[in-house]
């Protein structure tokens, strides 16, 4: 199955061309500017490297959050376009799960991924490993990093949220925590199209009228508009 995602949860723009599961092309773009001053163009070269033309794309998946609210809408609109005039399914990715699938092959019993929410605080989640697969054990949440749950379990903690607060988690989670090394700890799209295969091969897909992003907290304008009325 060949399967086109997108990842703009970030400020680095991502797309990758998958068959199978395994990635033929993956193109990832940092830059100053909105993801959508390059998203499509994006797509196209990933397409024209892969030697595809987009009508011969089985599927597409797309990083649905958390993350950039303005870059997750942007890369959903994007791909949600694609999908409903192609008539193709359509797979929203957890960017936390994402993550942690880059690191499933590693020994530990419990995968954290961690993602700078800025204000002080982490968007996080924690999974175990069986047969493979990633099985949630504790739903995405927002908080300080020192309400990430402690486990007599080895972990290994992957994200940019690591680095920012490696002082906080090794220091609260000791022996137990292990840091995924740095070339990890952005998300690979790669990863993506894993899951989404996974996914979309066994049919499971997502409506393509109503996903929308997972941002797991209000933005500053949903704040601002809700103290106002009041």
């Amino acid at each position: 199955m060949k399967i086109l995602a997108v990842d703009t949860s970030s400020r680095i723009c991502g797309v990758c061309v998958s068959d199978g599961g395994h990635p033929i092309c993956e193109l990832c773009l940092t830059s100053g500017q909105t993801h959508s001053r390059h998203l499509v163009d994006t797509i196209s070269r990933a397409l024209a490297a892969a030697d595809l033309a987009l009508d011969e794309i089985d599927g597409f998946a797309v990083t649905r959050g958390p993350g950039s609210f303005t870059g997750l809408r942007i890369g959903i609109s994007t791909v949600k376009g694609l999908a409903y005039a192609s008539g193709k399914p359509l797979a929203g990715i957890s960017s936390l799960e994402a993550l942690a699938q880059q690191v499933v092959g590693d020994v530990a019993e419990r995968i954290c991924a961690v993602i700078d929410a800025r204000k002080n605080e982490v968007y996080y989640a924690v999974y175990r490993v069986e047969q493979g697969r990633l099985v949630e054990d504790t739903v995405p949440r927002v908080g300080p990093p020192e309400t990430i749950p402690k486990s007599n379990a080895r972990t290994l903690f992957v994200g940019d949220g690591v680095i920012l607060y490696e002082d906080v988690i090794r220091r609260r989670h000791r022996e137990n925590a292990t840091l995924a090394p740095p070339e990890w700890n952005r998300i690979r799209v790669s990863s993506v199209t894993r899951l989404a295969a996974f996914r979309l091969e066994r049919g499971e897909s997502d409506p393509v009228d109503t996903m929308a992003p997972f941002y797991i907290r209000k933005s500053d304008a949903e704040l601002a508009r809700e103290r106002t009325m009041k």
